[in-house]
């Protein structure tokens, strides 16, 4: 089976052109996306929905050149991922991706504006502070930089997780069940933050989840079974 949505080749940022992904298990070839095809436009906010083992996290990986396909290829903003050398992907990720996870990913060693400044610091800037506090702001929680991840809720620490993705103003927000370890009404603003960044900055979002809840705030839904697209929705 073959899946594809088309966007304006104008705006296109992410094109996955008939990739299979297979994993191996126990010497056994297990096979996570089968002959899938999708493109999404920039500044799309788009959910990838289905359960547990569907492929979500794998075709977030092959988005964000984390990991590569078995065949087929992935394009980000033109740039075909599996042509790079690992200095070219390094640069890539860098500058046109950003990650948000699930279990906030924050090193509990350094405060909050610190693992803001880490993406910048990581790139070679010499004076992250400015920016990294910028993001802060943007994120409601100017009056908390000095705080450790320890305390700070759950909420707090996925906002600060957000600021650190987008610290270096990338192309795509990857996020994965990003509101998974959070009670509904904080799960829901961290919703109603990306939507702001989406319309606000014109950032793509991809992200991953089970919940029909969190579907409801996207523009686009990709519903997934087995590997394959079932059906997309667009608002």
């Amino acid at each position: 089976m073959q899946s594809a949505a088309t966007e304006d080749p104008i705006s296109r940022l992410l094109s996955v052109e008939r990739v299979t992904k297979e994993y191996k298990t126990d010497g056994e070839p297990v096979r996570a996306l089968h002959d899938l095809s999708i493109e999404i436009g920039s500044g799309r906010f788009v959910a990838l929905v289905g359960r547990s083992g569907c492929g979500k996290s794998t075709l977030l990986n092959l988005a964000g050149a984390m990991d590569f396909p078995t065949s087929g290829h992935v394009l980000l903003d033109g740039i075909a991922t599996d042509q790079l050398s690992e200095t070219q992907l390094t640069q890539l990720r860098r500058e046109k991706v950003g990650f948000i996870f699930q279990s906030f990913q924050l090193l509990h060693t350094l405060s909050a504006i610190e693992n803001i400044e880490l993406p910048l610091l990581l790139a070679g800037h010499g004076n992250p502070r400015p920016q990294a506090r910028e993001r802060l702001v943007s994120v409601g929680l100017a009056e908390l930089a000095d705080r450790m991840p320890h305390q700070l809720s759950g909420g707090q620490m996925q906002r600060v997780a957000i600021a650190r993705a987008l610290v270096h103003s990338p192309r795509i927000l990857l996020a994965d069940e990003p509101t998974g370890n959070l009670d509904t009404a904080t799960g829901n603003s961290i919703l109603e933050e990306l939507q702001r960044i989406c319309i606000a900055h014109k950032t793509t979002i991809l992200m991953a989840t089970h919940s029909a809840e969190s579907a409801s705030f996207v523009d686009t839904v990709v519903h997934m079974r087995d590997g394959h697209i079932e059906e997309i929705v667009r608002s």
